[in-house]
């Protein structure tokens, strides 16, 4: 089974300025989350891969989230290939992230819907 990227997000130092600047230069508006300062990006492109703008914690940074069946797994087999996890399992009404850095430090997410 193929495994698509299903997310994206923006964690800024800054996340009302880096909402205020990805609205102005692109057009999008922002949706409130369940987590307190993050919201859900609407690029008002019908079927768009959804997206999100957080407060960082830690350096800020721009990443992606690739679907997979189970993140504990997909976290286990990152790790046996050489990545670091970076927030363990984390989980949040509807679905259940992590994010690791890959042998060059990349910082990539896995996630699961519930």
């Amino acid at each position: 089974m193929g495994h698509p990227v299903v997310h994206y997000e923006i964690r800024a130092t800054d996340a009302d300025a880096a909402r205020r600047f990805y609205g102005e230069l692109f057009g999008w508006t922002f949706a409130q989350a369940a987590e307190p300062g993050y919201t859900y990006i609407d690029t008002g492109v019908e079927g768009s891969t959804p997206g999100g703008i957080g407060p960082a914690r830690g350096p800020g940074l721009v990443t992606f989230f690739v679907g997979v069946e189970n993140v504990t797994d997909a976290l286990a087999t990152a790790e046996r290939l050489g990545a670091t996890v970076v927030l363990p399992a984390t989980s949040v009404p509807g679905v259940t992230y992590a994010l690791f850095a890959d042998p060059e430090g990349h910082i990539i997410g896995v996630s699961s819907n519930d």
